[in-house]
């Protein structure tokens, strides 16, 4: 072959590839491209059916980062973090960190938190009475079940004057940890969605405040007696919590930057009538 023909054949073969090459980068390009404008989908386990400041950050986070939020919600306690645990949603947001604690060692999740949300003050309700006061020897208290729920249960009972409880055993007292119980009251478990629902059978029913607010109950205004909010209010704090394995996803830390903001705050004073109170500031 002449060198003529050799040069010829040789920029045909370049000429082939550059041509070639550019036709990949574009598709490679355009495929990023159209993998970038797919929304992320997070999927969030909650509680109960009212969980407005949810919609308003599902809204916010598709507009501004393209993130879509699949709100998957539960009516109990137990199956957000099992599902959590075996990956069918990504995070979820419904617990306080007692809970959690107790929830991780009797379950062997492996569950953290993320990002601090809310803190619901516990709240005593009655169907049959105004005040506390007017309970009688052998009445019926319903309260939730569980270490975490039960425990604070019986402190709020003992903050309003009706039980004593060993102070040795923390946050977590049993009933069988009553040390007085003057009226002789008949304290009653029942899982945390029942308690509302249980108040026609009982004088009394102590509720957390987002299953009271999803039975339409306004925790200051329906509540006999609610919860004080202190330094000891802690092992209450509610959060955002994910697998471990996912702690520091990016995605995960856009979704709690954009959850503890003002405007969420709002949503939640004016949702809940001021019973869900922002704590992110005082979590820190």
């Amino acid at each position: 072959m002449s060198l003529k023909k050799l040069a010829i054949s040789t920029l045909a073969l370049f000429t082939l590839g550059a041509c070639g090459t550019g036709t990949n980068s574009a598709t490679q390009s355009s495929e990023k491209s159209e993998a970038n404008s797919q929304p992320k989908v997070v999927k969030v386990g909650l509680y109960g059916e009212k969980n407005e400041d949810w919609d308003y950050l599902k809204k916010e986070l598709k507009e501004k980062e393209n993130i879509e939020l699949e709100l998957v919600k539960f009516t109990d306690y137990v199956t957000p973090n099992t599902a959590l645990e075996e990956g069918s949603v990504d995070i979820n947001a419904f617990q306080t960190v007692g809970y959690l604690e107790t929830f991780n060692k009797e379950h062997k999740t492996h569950i953290v938190p993320i990002g601090w949300t809310l803190l619901q003050p516990l709240g005593i309700y009655s169907n049959k009475i105004k005040n506390v006061s007017e309970l009688k020897e052998n009445d019926t208290v319903i309260i939730p079940d569980g270490a975490s729920n039960g425990g604070r249960a019986l402190l709020l009972l003992q903050e309003a004057g009706l039980i004593k409880v060993d102070a040795s055993k923390g946050v977590l007292p049993a009933i069988s940890d009553i040390t007085e119980n003057k009226l002789n009251l008949n304290i009653k478990e029942v899982t945390a969605a029942q308690t509302i629902r249980s108040l026609d059978d009982a004088a009394v029913a102590i509720a957390n405040g987002d299953v009271a607010i999803d039975a339409g109950k306004s925790p200051k205004q329906d509540a006999i007696f609610l919860e004080k909010v202190t330094e000891k209010s802690k092992p209450y704090y509610n959060f955002i919590a994910a697998h471990e394995k996912n702690k520091d996803d990016a995605v995960l830390k856009t979704i709690v930057k954009y959850y503890q903001t003002d405007a969420v705050a709002k949503v939640l004073e004016e949702s809940t009538k001021g019973a869900s109170i922002p704590i992110w500031n005082e979590a820190k």
